[in-house]
């Protein structure tokens, strides 16, 4: 698979997003065949591994700390921190303390069976703790030798900038995809700008983009599925969404590749220092999804993939109210 750049490190242009088989969709693995998952990655050249405490309260990382931590060697370690389990029936904590920064990082090590994480976030802004302060505790785990590099998740321009300034910010995770276009507003350009890679997540549009997920899915998702609670899965407003897959296949078709592969691909296309980290549960969409990176779009593609698919076509919100209200990236004018 090609590499790009995260800091000084060399990782595959696709990484694995750690989360679905342990949290977020109601259709996780059992251990066994998570385990299974993560090993295939590494063999089909996977080399870039995102995790964070929030998934499963931590099961994703020690299931990746069970199956691949005597590979240690071969593959870039990612989690997160700041955001947590909610406590008393609340559906999420926010805590961006330093003192719980380095807490949490400390747990992170011991359930990823390591003694260094390469890259470690700041999952979600705590809007209590000045982004200097958090920056702050990061530097400091730097410094201790803990973990490489840092990042931020789904944070603004504004927010990047402060935390660069006291000390360098190595990635900057967002929701990116052909549907999700919110980093072209200034992020995408700031992280090019700085030095800093851009790490897309849900690059796949939540499945959207596969062409798999159809409008019974919507209907009736799994419990759990963090999906029912986002507007633009509605099924009054995925319904019209359908509609936008037509343009697109007929594009994938034209290309040669996969409705996933090209949606890859378009990512991949936005810049040399942006790299995508779809999620899976499934060895052959692992399979398809390390091809994405092999696909050329030529800027005519582009051009047409975006007149097809963009958020002036989109119908619905990608985040709920209550979603919305822990993120800080930036949003279009309504």
């Amino acid at each position: 698979m090609k590499h790009r750049k995260i800091g000084s490190a060399s990782v595959s242009s696709i990484g694995l997003g750690c989360m679905n088989y342990a949290h977020g969709y109601g259709n996780g693995l059992n251990r066994e065949d998570s385990v299974k998952l993560l090993q295939a990655a590494l063999e089909l050249g996977y080399t870039h591994f995102d995790t964070a405490t929030m998934y499963g309260g931590g099961l994703s990382e020690s299931i990746i700390g069970e199956a691949i931590s005597d590979r240690r060697d071969d593959y870039f370690l990612a989690s997160k921190c700041g955001l947590y389990p909610g406590k008393n029936g609340a559906p999420r904590d926010i805590d961006g303390d330093p003192k719980r920064i380095k807490q949490a990082c400390e747990d992170s090590l011991r359930r990823l069976n390591t003694d260094v994480i390469d890259l470690y976030y700041l999952h979600r802004i705590d809007w209590t703790v000045p982004i200097e302060d958090c920056a702050g505790a990061f530097a400091d785990l730097i410094k201790e030798g803990k973990i490489k590099a840092y990042g931020l998740s789904e944070m603004s321009a504004e927010t990047v900038r402060r935390a660069h300034a006291i000390h360098p910010v190595a990635a900057l995770q967002s929701e990116y995809s052909l549907w999700t276009r919110n980093p072209e507003i200034a992020t995408l350009e700031t992280c090019c700008e700085l030095g800093i890679a851009f790490v897309a997540f849900s690059p796949l549009a939540r499945k959207f983009l596969t062409g798999k997920l159809g409008l019974e899915d919507v209907r009736n998702p799994n419990d759990g599925d963090m999906r029912k609670v986002m507007p633009r899965f509605a099924p009054e407003n995925y319904a019209q969404n359908l509609k936008l897959l037509a343009g697109y296949n007929a594009i994938a078709e034209e290309v040669g590749c996969s409705p996933a592969e090209l949606a890859l691909a378009w990512v991949l296309s936005r810049g040399e220092h942006v790299v995508a980290i779809p999620g899976t549960t499934s060895l052959d969409h692992l399979v398809e999804n390390a091809r994405g990176a092999d696909v050329e779009i030529t800027p005519e593609i582009a051009a047409r993939l975006d007149e097809v698919i963009n958020h002036a076509r989109v119908v619905g919100h990608r985040y709920s109210k209550g979603q919305q209200a822990d993120i800080d990236t930036e949003e279009f004018a309504a």
